[in-house]
């Protein structure tokens, strides 16, 4: 469960650091990367999403 919490963490990170990049530093130099880091940013929150809920169903118990 840690290492879900973690990954979920990092990957949510970089969406949030892309977007902010984009909007406030990339955007003065090329418009064009600006949305395209955005779409990138669009793309992790899905694939987050599953990571974090990855093998949800079991437990760690063994009986």
């Amino acid at each position: 469960m840690r290492r879900r919490k973690l990954a979920y963490g990092i990957m949510m990170g970089t969406c949030l650091t892309f977007i902010v990049l984009a909007w406030t530093v990339v955007r003065l130099y090329s418009t064009t990367a600006a949305i395209a880091m955005s779409v990138f940013a669009m793309i992790i929150p899905p694939f987050a999403a599953v990571v974090a809920n990855w093998n949800i169903d079991r437990t760690d118990r063994r009986d």
